[in-house]
């Protein structure tokens, strides 16, 4: 790599808050490829929201892989299942959609050789969240391992590595770095149960990003259904 190169990285793009501050970090020092899912997901909407993040804040492709997660169910994102509205109930939330990161860090991963990029960005986190098994440390570091003995980049001494910025900051703390980032929270999509463009403002989803603006003191820019909040 020259010294007037820009490293490339692969950014899991949702559409949410998260991934869309991860995306301003990223591209502070990469040229960044965001990579959206169409997996049957009830929360579609989100789609839109990643479409208008990607363009704003500048991503050099962004590409939207369609899987159908729908066929194997198992969740209430990708089912018929009810999302729950009164918050956490302890263990892993009918909201978990199985091994979702791992198919989609897959993806990432393949499209990453494609492109010579050295690092793929989620923006998964592992203090304020809902506490899902692939959103923390151990996994991220067993699937970056797998990455390095499964791929020809790896096999080859080129290593991808996974990054996860926003694994040990809170929710609060996202949102002030993404608002020291200039991310236009508007255009960010959050909720597993809206209704069009409103925000249920009561799922786990929902409820964490509330709390993380008010603690930030911030006001959330989006809209919900009158009265929904918790």
């Amino acid at each position: 790599m020259t010294k007037k190169e820009i490293p490339k990285a692969v950014v899991l793009l949702s559409g949410g808050l998260d991934s869309a501050t991860t995306l301003a970090l990223a591209g502070i020092a990469h040229d960044c490829y965001a990579l959206s899912f169409d997996y049957g997901q009830r929360q579609k909407i989100e789609l839109e929201h990643a479409k208008k993040i990607a363009q704003v804040i500048g991503a050099k492709e962004h590409l939207i892989l369609r899987l159908d997660l729908a066929m194997i169910g198992g969740s209430a994102l990708t089912s018929n299942t009810p999302v729950p509205k009164d918050g956490p109930t302890g263990g892993i939330p009918v909201t978990y959609v199985p091994a979702r990161n791992i198919i989609f860090l897959a993806h990432a991963l393949a499209w990453a050789e494609v492109l010579g990029a050295v690092e793929i960005f989620i923006g998964v986190n592992a203090i304020d969240y809902s506490g899902y098994p692939d959103c923390r440390p151990p996994f991220l570091r067993a699937f970056e391992k797998m990455a390095h003995l499964g791929t020809k980049a790896g096999v080859e001494g080129e290593k991808i590595r996974i990054i996860a910025p926003l694994i040990n900051m809170s929710k609060a703390e996202i949102i002030k770095t993404g608002t020291i980032l200039g991310v236009d929270y508007s255009l960010t999509h959050s909720c597993y149960d809206p209704a069009g463009e409103l925000a249920c403002g009561r799922c786990d989803a929902c409820r964490l990003r509330l709390k993380g603006f008010a603690e930030a003191d911030l006001q959330d820019p989006i809209p919900y259904q009158t009265d929904s909040h918790c």
